[in-house]
């Protein structure tokens, strides 16, 4: 009797929440643009997420698992960064921690310009996404990995003499994207993450300043921080919203004015709303969301998120 106790006992420990495997893990592989460089973002509820490297990191990681959490998704989220690095570094350097164990998600990215040393040249990201995807994929065949399309740098193209000088602020973007693309072709690829494209329609939808060097205009957010190279929380927390669309095929705007997160991070609902509204607009362009917005009969103020893990 005591024997049957005993195994009744483990088997309920075995089956609780706190020993249950998530429905599907994540790994983010990238760099500064992955870690929240410059923003609140970068150690926000580190510890929800595991960082592989022992940095304290959350990031859009960390986002990423709030948003899932808030839809009520089951997540297991990881990451593994390195700043200033393209895939290739992760390729050389972190493949015995990349390889422990096998993903069924997998979001990544390169350097911001494609190439460090060939801004504009996607001929590195190709190959280097290939091998990663083959490494991937010999851990775990159905692994789909994304390719998240970083945005136009302010720095890049308001300045004299710099890759993108003279352009519209919207064409880095373009450009890095169509590097995606190519790169997309590579077996076991699921998508493209079009973030920097979500930032070209904050723009145009009027939330965010195209142009951070001549002033930040009223009721303007500045989706870039201090060095208009990297994100600000806003850049990132629109980077979360769009990795969280396209991974679970969710409307951004689901999650709400109220979002627990864009409260944390001292976010405005309106400006929480809006950026919903951006993330939204671009994977629908797309077709990897449909309509799906959070209807409240009446307004709701936001509170904190639950405690993590």
């Amino acid at each position: 009797m005591i024997r049957t106790l005993h195994k009744v006992a483990i088997l309920g420990l075995l089956m609780s929440p706190l020993n249950a495997l998530a429905d599907t893990s994540v790994l983010f592989i990238g760099n500064s643009f992955t870690f929240g460089y410059g923003s609140a973002a970068r150690f926000y509820r580190a510890d929800t997420v595991t960082d592989l490297n022992n940095e304290g990191i959350g990031g859009v990681p960390a986002l990423f698992k709030s948003f899932a959490d808030q839809a009520g998704l089951d997540y297991d989220v990881y990451l593994e960064t390195r700043g200033g690095s393209n895939i290739d570094f992760h390729l050389e350097n972190k493949l015995g921690v990349i390889g422990r164990r096998p993903w069924d998600q997998v979001v990544m990215h390169g350097y911001s310009t494609l190439d460090a040393e060939e801004p504009g040249n996607p001929d590195k990201l190709v190959a280097s996404t290939a091998a990663m995807t083959e490494f991937l994929r010999s851990k775990n065949p159905d692994v789909d990995v994304y390719l998240t399309a970083t945005w136009s740098r302010a720095d890049q193209t308001y300045p004299p003499e710099r890759p993108w000088s003279g352009q519209p602020i919207e064409q880095m973007a373009l450009d890095v994207r169509a590097g995606y693309d190519l790169a997309a072709a590579a077996p076991g690829v699921a998508a493209v993450n079009p973030v920097g494209e979500a930032w070209t329609r904050a723009m145009a939808l009027g939330i965010a300043d195209p142009n951070p060097y001549d002033g930040i205009e009223t009721d303007k957010i500045n989706l870039w921080t201090w060095d208009h190279y990297h994100a600000s929380t806003y850049g990132y927390y629109l980077e979360a919203l769009v990795v969280f669309g396209n991974l679970t095929g969710r409307d951004p705007r689901s999650l709400g004015e109220n979002e627990c997160s864009g409260y944390e991070l001292g976010m405005a609902r309106n400006e929480v709303r809006m950026l919903q509204q951006a993330a939204f607009e671009q994977l629908h362009s797309e077709g990897k969301v449909m309509a799906d917005p959070l209807e409240l009969s009446q307004a709701v103020n936001p509170e904190r998120c639950v405690a993590g893990r």
